[in-house]
């Protein structure tokens, strides 16, 4: 992940010349061999990989022969007696022209100038909220909150419920405090999260480390979940705030709104319910049994009353199994988990 910028100072650099990234290398290289060399390049190339180095070479400015020549050794000679290179909008237009196929390559220019319906801020609003947040986290208070005033405020609400209470009251701050943000920092902010999240479909898969864990401790016992929480607490609070958003459990099912237990239990086999139910203690049964039918309710209250003991083991699968509907459900929309733990009140 490329770890964006609390500020970026300008002027910064080694050596005195500006810093470029491996993407701005390329963008400079593709510019510099110009228009047949390049052609013969680009071909190999993959849509989203253009369109990340177009938008580098667009914002590149100007590359001195010294950093040209730093980029790839063999080519010094070449670049020895030339000057330097100015990497623009209408340059990358001339190169690419003829290129890309015509449509390909005004969508490009298009996302480019700022043109297109769904800009990089747009776009972000539809990243999951929990990925979104276990990105922003990391970062510096003032780049989350740049970030989250930027995205639609339905998406940034969500974003603002995963992360933990000092953090999300910080950005709160920030946000009302802001000042006009310098084109530079917005763009190398633009630049992170398109190759973060919109170029590296990845991290919107699944890939994110944090959803990933919470998979794999979402299907441990209760007493062993505590305790790898507790254990990562020590080093890592931040991550537990972020992993506790994610992970739901059995016990949970008693914290879900009325309306989404029952949409739950309408498509759970009794049997299976049943068996999931053995050993809970009786608050949590009344919660459960609550949101079945009368019939279906009269029948799981018999078997539990004078059925059989199950193995622990049967027992834990069975919860585990409808803690997984629980998530799948909730993953199309068709139930929502309400990750504050906060029970909905109906009003009458």
């Amino acid at each position: 992940m490329a770890t964006l910028p609390a500020k970026v100072e300008a002027g910064s650099s080694k050596g005195g010349l500006r810093q470029l990234n491996a993407v701005d290398e390329v963008a400079a290289l593709l510019l510099a061999m110009g228009k047949p060399a390049a052609g013969r390049l680009l071909k190999y190339f993959e849509p989203d990989e253009i369109r990340l180095i177009t938008r580098s070479a667009t914002q590149l400015g100007a590359v001195s022969s010294v950093q040209i020549d730093s980029i790839v050794d063999t080519f010094s000679g070449e670049f020895s007696a030339g000057g330097s290179l100015i990497g623009t909008l209408q340059e990358v237009e001339k190169l690419l022209t003829g290129l890309l196929p015509a449509d390909q390559l005004s969508d490009i220019l298009a996302d480019l100038r700022g043109d297109v319906t769904r800009s990089v801020w747009e776009r972000m609003s539809g990243v999951s909220e929990s990925v979104l947040a276990s990105y922003l986290v990391k970062e510096h208070p003032q780049t989350a909150a740049l970030v989250l005033s930027r995205i639609k405020p339905a998406a940034a609400a969500k974003v603002m419920a995963h992360l933990p209470e000092a953090l999300r009251n910080t950005i709160m701050r920030r946000m009302l405090t802001f000042k006009p943000v310098v084109d530079e920092i917005r763009q190398t902010i633009e630049k992170a999260l398109l190759e973060d999240f919109l170029i590296n479909g990845s991290r919107n898969s699944g890939a994110d480390t944090h959803a990933k864990m919470a998979d794999i401790i979402n299907k441990m016992e209760r007493n062993q979940i505590d305790a790898v929480l507790t254990s990562l607490g020590e080093t890592q609070p931040k991550s537990v705030e972020i992993l506790k958003g994610l992970l739901f459990t059995f016990d949970d099912i008693a914290r879900l709104a009325p309306r989404a237990r029952t949409t739950l239990f309408d498509v759970v086999p009794s049997d299976r319910l049943i068996l999931a139910l053995k050993g809970t203690d009786a608050e949590f049964r009344t919660v459960v049994l609550s949101a079945l039918s009368a019939r279906v309710r009269r029948m799981v209250e018999h078997e539990l009353n004078g059925g059989e003991p199950a193995a622990q083991k049967d027992v834990l699968e069975a919860r585990r199994s409808i803690t997984d509907l629980a998530m799948e459900m909730a993953g199309r929309g068709e139930i929502e988990i309400n990750a504050g733990g906060e029970v909905e009140e109906l009003v009458r």
